[in-house]
């Protein structure tokens, strides 16, 4: 389908793709550093980074030598045999944290979180018998669209259409201890939290909230499930988000930005979680191939290196500062600023849509989390100049 212009694959994308998806009016076709291009030579900033995939941006040289070199070797055997790879990846991820001790590979967020289901109401079975398989998670929390992520959603426009949902789930309200205390019990075998809420507006968990969170978990003999699939991986200026919250999880999921844009996902967990899941509860094709652990091993060493993450932690206190001046510039527009780190909401009056289909005019690309917030999600590897040209974007598309 070459030469055909926007317009023409646009309408092919209508005629033979299901149109599950409202996309831009342009067709992406190369990305640099920070910047994507589309098929009409325009450029973009772009601080979507493939809803948070993109950590190190676009033609990273590690990433696609260890692609070219692994893809030469081996893509995919199933998890039938060992392979290098998968071993070298699932040791990185469990040093990182003395919270984990095992790691298990899936292709995606979603897939993370069934298996973490599936893994909670294992251990509870495996240790207190059959009736302990409630999940709670929270209002505005968002975990992925196959049906059991979706159970554990909250938002109702995800859930609706597809009623009845896996049942056993109970919600309680984010950042309300009181609100959660009152929904837990003993059939509770897991609380699912995500420390910041992505599809939800951007909502930081309060440190003292989520360690109330962990001594009711505690209490109950419920496990404590973090999801930081978007706010994983140095978004949040640490390795992991849950590291500025004082409390360690049971089992943990992650995926997007891991394998810098090849689809993976893990569970990592701790050693009581593992000893109680058997060979044959749990399993995968796909998941743990060479080329995404390869992939991932590399993306991983350049995202923990500590010179690594005092950069992002540096540039998002440069964009902190610079939002808080947009905020004060326009306070009849922008009502509260979100998030942590590189994974930041801003609040405003008005629809968040219609800002970022403006600022796509200004060579700018972000995306929304509901109506009303504007959601920042750059590649880590911003530099403060980049911060200045997406808020002189925001600034333009906000009037």
């Amino acid at each position: 389908m070459t030469g055909e212009s926007a317009a023409d694959l646009i309408q092919a994308d209508h005629d033979y793709l299901l149109q599950s998806y409202i996309r831009a009016d342009f067709v992406i076709e190369r990305g640099e550093g920070v910047y994507l291009y589309d098929s009409e030579g325009r450029r973009y900033l772009d601080f979507v980074a493939g809803i948070a995939v993109n950590a190190l941006g676009y033609g990273d040289r590690d990433v696609l030598q260890a692609i070219n070199e692994q893809a030469a070797r081996l893509i995919h055997v199933s998890n039938l045999y060992h392979t290098r790879p998968a071993i070298e990846l699932a040791a990185l991820l469990v040093q990182s944290s003395p919270a984990f001790a095992k790691a298990f590979f899936c292709n995606s967020g979603a897939e993370a979180i069934e298996g973490a289901i599936k893994f909670a109401r294992r251990y509870a079975r495996a240790h207190f018998g059959e009736g302990k398989t409630t999940i709670v998670a929270f209002d505005g929390s968002f975990h992925g669209r196959t049906m059991g992520a979706v159970a554990i959603t909250a938002r109702e426009k995800y859930r609706e259409p597809f009623m009845p949902v896996m049942p056993g789930v109970r919600f309680a309200r984010y950042n309300d201890l009181a609100s959660l205390e009152a929904v837990m019990g003993d059939d509770v075998c897991a609380v699912v939290i995500e420390p910041v809420q992505g599809e939800g507006g951007l909502r930081a968990a309060e440190p003292a909230f989520v360690q109330g969170v962990r001594a009711l978990c505690q209490r109950h003999n419920a496990l404590l499930v973090f999801d930081e699939i978007q706010c994983g991986m140095g978004r949040t200026g640490t390795l992991w988000a849950h590291e500025q919250l004082g409390v360690q999880p049971d089992i943990m999921t992650i995926a997007k930005p891991l394998a810098g844009g090849l689809p993976i996902g893990a569970i990592l967990m701790s050693q009581p979680v593992a000893d109680a899941i058997q060979p044959g509860d749990h399993g995968t094709t796909f998941g743990g191939n060479p080329l995404a652990t390869a992939v991932g091993a590399v993306v991983f060493r350049k995202i923990s290196d500590p010179h690594f993450l005092s950069h992002v932690q540096q540039v998002s206190n440069y964009l902190d500062e610079a939002l808080h001046d947009l905020a004060a510039e326009r306070p009849d527009v922008v009502l509260e600023l979100r998030g942590r780190g590189l994974m930041r909401g801003i609040r405003i009056a008005g629809s968040a849509g219609a800002v970022r289909e403006t600022a796509h005019r200004h060579g700018l690309l972000v995306a929304t989390a509901g109506e009303d917030v504007i959601r920042l999600l750059p590649p880590l590897i911003i530099e403060p100049h980049h911060v200045d040209e997406a808020v002189a974007g925001l600034r333009a598309s906000l009037r």
